[in-house]
């Protein structure tokens, strides 16, 4: 049996923007239900943050996951189940209240609390997004369960929350999941794993920390115990390292960079008449935004290149780069934690 999973699909992301919606409904239209029909898979697992907000839904947006993804999933007869994550949530020490359940009711099946399932006689430990009123379920589920395989929403420490940004010392420790086979995991947006935990990513770009790295879904065999992964090839972030000394920008068709969110990172510009025409026709090409970045004065000349892709990517890398030059006793790593924690915090509130 071919279970699809998907997870952080973050619908609402972006404070409701309508670009960023339309472009995940897109990867929904063109990519993720096509597959399913050509593979006839029925079986649809979502590992968690369905929504972006904790707090509230707008009607556009809740409008839109109605018609263009519950109703698609109804119309298409997939038996849909959905894992509970901490995006999903109103409280942080508890599932009571959640999105999903007032969103989705019981048209399909939601889990909030630890529950084995069997998929063709194949059983399954859903974890979903580990709380106070939960944990003591979920520890016992994890200790006495006789699944091999486990899929949930779940804080692991020692890897990457978005591409080369590892957490250390903040989740659960990998070692209370040894004595499982598997374990297939959303809350980070950055695919990575070890052989036995594997986080699979959100399906589209979402961040400019998303950018260059790539997304989409997966499909898991129950039968054989293969993961197949998915590639989305839509993207809405792209990256334009100007440099008219290696380049005739005059041929550069721009036509790739509509619908697109656009950093145009400045090189060398020697041609200023050339480089405002480029900026022109970025302009015209139905472009979201075109951000230019062209002020380096303080980076090191001899590795400009490295230092624009290190300065350019986002808040945390600065962060970190920022920790590494402090004077100081304490622990750098345990410092990037705790900053990482709070700027994931942060990302959480309703302003």
């Amino acid at each position: 049996m071919k279970i699809a999973l998907v997870t952080d699909t973050h619908f609402g992301a972006r404070n409701d923007n309508q670009n960023f919606s339309d472009y995940f409904y897109q990867f929904y239209d063109e990519v993720f239900f096509p597959k399913l029909i050509e593979e006839n898979i029925t079986t649809v697992v979502h590992l968690g943050d369905v929504m972006d907000r904790r707090k509230f839904v707008s009607y556009k947006t809740a409008t839109d996951f109605r018609k263009k993804f519950l109703d698609k999933i109804a119309e298409y007869e997939l038996d849909f189940h959905i894992i509970i994550g901490n995006h999903d949530t109103y409280y942080k020490n508890t599932s009571e209240v959640n999105s999903m359940e007032e969103l989705v009711g019981e048209r399909f099946k939601v889990y909030s609390n630890p529950e084995v399932v069997e998929f063709d006689e194949f059983p399954i430990l859903f974890i979903p997004w580990i709380n106070q009123n939960n944990y003591n379920l979920s520890m016992k589920a994890l200790k006495s369960s006789t699944a091999s395989t486990i899929m949930g929403h779940l804080d692991i420490n020692g890897f990457a929350m978005n591409k080369g940004q590892i957490l250390e010392q903040h989740g659960y420790d990998r070692q209370i999941f040894n004595r499982f086979e598997t374990v297939f995991t959303g809350h980070f947006h950055h695919k990575s794993d070890d052989g036995q935990i594997y986080y699979l990513g959100s399906p589209y770009e979402i961040f400019w920390s998303d950018a260059d790295d790539p997304k989409g879904f997966h499909i898991f065999d129950t039968e054989t115990r293969e993961l197949e992964r998915v590639i989305n090839p839509i993207t809405i972030f792209k990256k334009i390292y100007y440099d008219d000394t290696e380049k005739d920008y005059t041929q550069e068709e721009v036509s790739q960079y509509k619908n697109h969110y656009v950093k145009l990172i400045v090189v060398n510009k020697k041609d200023l008449y050339g480089f405002d025409l480029f900026v022109d026709r970025l302009l015209s090409a139905d472009t979201h935004e075109v951000k230019i970045i062209e002020d380096f004065s303080e980076l090191d000349a001899n590795n400009v290149s490295d230092d624009i892709v290190n300065n350019t990517e986002d808040t945390l890398t600065l962060l970190d780069k920022y920790i590494d030059e402090l004077d100081i006793t304490l622990s750098k790593r345990r410092l990037k934690n705790t900053m990482k924690s709070l700027y994931n915090e942060a990302q959480d509130l309703e302003l």
